[in-house]
């Protein structure tokens, strides 16, 4: 699986997505370092040549995925934010230079330079990884951004003009079709970044941002929106679900659900729970379009 590890957390509230904090119960893989360099942040520079050396080696091991900025605890199914890690990407805009660097006829000037490692990774002509985004082996990028701090699981595709942002979390055998937007959550420290679970499919087009959670094997409709304060209603039951969250081995569209204002009625976006899949149901392309076209939204 492509998310696995141990942490111990404190909860928030009971209609968000469960993310738990860092404690003494969690060792994190980066140098304690960090927290110091964090609290003088404000005075450092580019200069500090020993503490850009301590930062940028932190943000090579998550570039390397020897850490990452986020995982799901597997004991309690509840997210781990590794705070240190989005500290050390924070501090390194404060610690790099600007500078221009060339590809082709193209020109950049940025603080964060291009990923370089790419082991078994099939990288398609203008697709775009920095610095800091670790892909495994068996990943495929289409013409695409990959951003600093993301983490993107073996066997996954990033289709064309599809987005990952900073320290988004993407599990293996994902399918992120064109267009799709996976957002950036990397302030404050302590915020959990989007996660995208083992086996999911996003439908073009859609965006799941601010901190949201697609789980294990669901399937999102062309267009879906997803975000951590989304209201989930399953269609079946009218049952409401937790939010910013779809359900693992589910199919899902963006709905609409009325609500009273003192102007009128009017129809405020939901996610829709359409149907259930058998865990570990392969649910095929083809049964998946009939499906969605059946109530006129395409994958």
């Amino acid at each position: 699986m492509g998310f696995s590890a141990r942490g111990v957390w404190a909860r928030h509230s009971a209609e968000s997505v469960n993310v738990r904090h860092m404690t003494s119960s969690y060792t994190s893989p980066l140098p304690d370092q960090i927290d110091e360099l964090w609290q003088q942040r404000p005075e450092l520079t580019p200069d500090h040549t020993e503490a850009r050396e301590v930062i940028t080696g932190a943000i090579d091991m998550i570039d390397e995925g020897k850490a990452r900025v986020a995982f799901v605890d597997p004991t309690t199914d509840e997210v781990v934010v590794d705070e240190r890690a989005k500290r050390s990407i924070l501090l390194g805009f404060k610690v790099l230079d600007m500078k221009e660097s060339q590809v082709g006829d193209f020109y950049h000037h940025d603080r964060v330079p291009l990923k370089t490692r790419f082991d078994g990774v099939r990288v398609v002509p203008g697709a775009i990884a920095r610095w800091g985004a670790f892909l495994a082996p068996g990943v495929v990028l289409m013409p695409s951004f990959t951003n600093i701090g993301a983490y993107v699981g073996s066997g996954t595709m990033v289709d064309t003009w599809a987005t990952v942002g900073s320290c988004a979390q993407v599990g293996e055998n994902v399918h992120l079709s064109g267009g799709v937007g996976v957002g950036g959550v990397l302030e404050p420290p302590q915020a959990s970044p989007v996660i995208i679970e083992d086996d999911a499919f996003l439908g073009s087009r859609s965006m799941v941002v601010e901190g949201a959670r697609v789980r294990t094997g669901a399937k999102l409709g062309a267009g879906t929106i997803l975000t951590s304060s989304t209201r989930v209603f399953d269609a079946e039951t009218g049952e409401e679900l937790p939010r910013g969250e779809a359900p693992a081995w589910s199919v899902c569209v963006t709905a609409n659900r009325n609500k009273s204002f003192p102007g009128g009625d009017f129809g405020m976006p939901v996610l829709l729970v359409l149907k259930r899949l058998e865990k570990g149901e392969e649910h095929d392309k083809l049964a998946l379009n009939n499906l969605l076209r059946e109530h006129g939204v395409n994958a």
